[in-house]
């Protein structure tokens, strides 16, 4: 069986609570469950972005937003987002949900995304100090240029 940390929470199309699921297992069965993404601006209006680790079991190596994962059993969105930013990124500010939605995608691999993703934006001028196994690189950029560069190299860019 797989630790309480392992696991996902299971949601309907509605977002109340239907189980729990392993991590890995949830996304090879293609399973809706609930996922944070948070984005992280500085007071120049530039975008946080992370390069995720290789060793990450999908999507590593792509460049993303600042933080997105997944929260614990009893565990609210906040309080998820609050710990996964500061032990992901080294950052703590004030976050703020601003939209959820659904999405589902295929991976490649038999992994498969099928998130009801919550949306959280802050705003901070420190710099990360990321965890090493879980970013590669990281940078902030210009929205300009990073609209610009999804489109014209969206295979550096994980899906979401």
């Amino acid at each position: 069986m797989n630790k309480v940390e392992d696991q996902v929470i299971l949601v309907n199309s509605h977002d109340h609570i239907i189980g729990y699921e392993g991590k890995a297992e949830a996304h090879k069965k293609n399973l809706l469950h609930r996922a944070i993404s948070i984005f992280i601006f500085n007071s120049g209006h530039e975008m946080l972005l992370q390069k995720r680790a290789r060793s990450k079991y999908h999507s590593g190596g792509l460049w993303s937003n600042a933080c997105c994962s997944h929260p614990r059993k009893n565990e609210t969105v906040p309080e998820a987002s609050n710990r996964r930013l500061k032990e992901e990124m080294g950052l703590e500010c004030r976050l703020k949900e601003i939209f959820f939605f659904t999405y589902n995608c295929n991976l490649g691999e038999h992994l498969f995304e099928n998130e009801f993703d919550h949306v959280l934006l802050g705003i901070t001028d420190n710099d990360p100090v990321p965890d090493a196994n879980e970013v590669e690189e990281w940078k902030w950029v210009n929205t300009g240029f990073l609209y610009t560069d999804v489109y014209k190299n969206p295979e550096n860019y994980s899906y979401w």
